[in-house]
């Protein structure tokens, strides 16, 4: 038993997995943020567009 608590092997691969995950997990909701910023804002330049042709 005290073997598999010192053996370290994998355990960078580990590391790096969670690592990667959670940067992919923040790249996705910083994503979800930014598409709602950009939705936000050609709905108003639609609007504004609408507004001068009318």
């Amino acid at each position: 038993m005290t073997s598999l608590h010192r053996d370290e092997s994998g355990q960078d691969l580990i590391e790096y997995a969670l690592i990667a995950a959670l940067i992919a997990l923040g790249s996705v909701i910083g994503m979800d943020t930014v598409a709602n910023e950009l939705n936000s804002a050609f709905n108003i330049i639609s609007k504004k567009i609408s507004n001068a042709i009318s």
